[in-house]
């Protein structure tokens, strides 16, 4: 995750509502419209991959 200092407040919104309130921050999500939405706000702070398999701990 890039800086959200200077950002406009409904990004900064979304980032922390995603778990992403610090630089190289990382979280991972269950795939849904609502979070692609989120992601499109915010598309040029983060990055995104796709993840085959979570481990458990």
């Amino acid at each position: 995750m890039r800086s959200s200092i200077g950002k406009h407040k409904k990004a900064k919104r979304t980032l922390e509502a995603l778990g992403l309130g610090r630089i190289g921050k990382s979280r991972i999500h269950k795939d849904s419209p609502s979070l692609r939405g989120m992601l499109q706000v915010v598309r040029e702070y983060v990055k995104v991959e796709e993840v085959d398999h979570v481990d458990a701990e």
